[in-house]
């Protein structure tokens, strides 16, 4: 009888992860390619496409920076299986750059671009949740420039991969598309918690039309 109380209390304390991860007490490094060189002078970040104005709308670093600052706290789980639990993100709002930037109303998707032509698509409704967030800190301290420093996204109901590192700027579109992991068999949506890792296991509707 003790040791099932004593079960059932390491159960209640112990955090619930997606189907097939693993709790990560650290943060691994993960990326494809090598890191870019931040320089702050030729940085700009870009919101274009679909735009309700129809225009491109641009900030350098020191203006991006001065955009509205949040803090979310968010899991961050990784498609090679370990998940990362309860993390403070602080940084700018996904919803505060729809403000700022809003897009057209037929727009359903974007893309977020990243250094080097890396993309990943999300429907807008992934884009616009709460807790997702262009991140500069996490911890209250800078991101270092092998987990994306100046600019990573974090979509914590989503496979990380669909939050790129080193981010330069977002497309609206009014269609979906494949990003980079998307188009070298990664699922279009990513859903953790239905282990939505792979292409093969889209359902109708997961993907752009044909």
């Amino acid at each position: 009888m003790g040791q099932s109380a004593d079960r059932a209390s390491r159960e209640a304390v112990e955090p619930e992860l997606p189907p097939g991860q693993r709790l990560q007490r650290g943060w691994p490094v993960t990326h494809y390619g090598p890191v870019p060189k931040f320089r702050p002078e030729r940085w700009e970040f870009r919101v274009f496409g679909a735009t309700a104005d129809g225009d491109k709308h641009c900030w350098t670093h020191e203006e991006f920076s001065s955009l509205p600052y949040a803090t979310v706290v968010g899991d961050l789980h990784c498609v090679t299986k370990f998940s990362m639990l309860g993390a403070e993100w602080g940084g700018v709002p996904a919803r505060a750059l729809l403000e700022i930037a809003p897009p057209a109303p037929d727009a359903t998707h974007v893309m977020v671009w990243a250094e080097y032509g890396f993309s990943s698509n999300l429907r807008m409704a992934d884009f616009m949740d709460e807790r997702t967030i262009f991140a500069t800190h996490k911890g209250g301290e800078l991101l270092t420039a092998e987990h994306g420093f100046p600019l990573r996204l974090v979509v914590p109901h989503l496979y990380a991969w669909k939050g790129p590192k080193w981010v330069r700027g977002v497309e609206y579109m009014t269609a979906d598309r494949r990003g980079f992991w998307e188009e070298r068999g990664y699922h279009n949506v990513g859903d953790p918690w239905t282990e939505q890792r792979y292409s093969y296991q889209e359902e109708p509707g997961d993907g752009p039309e044909l």
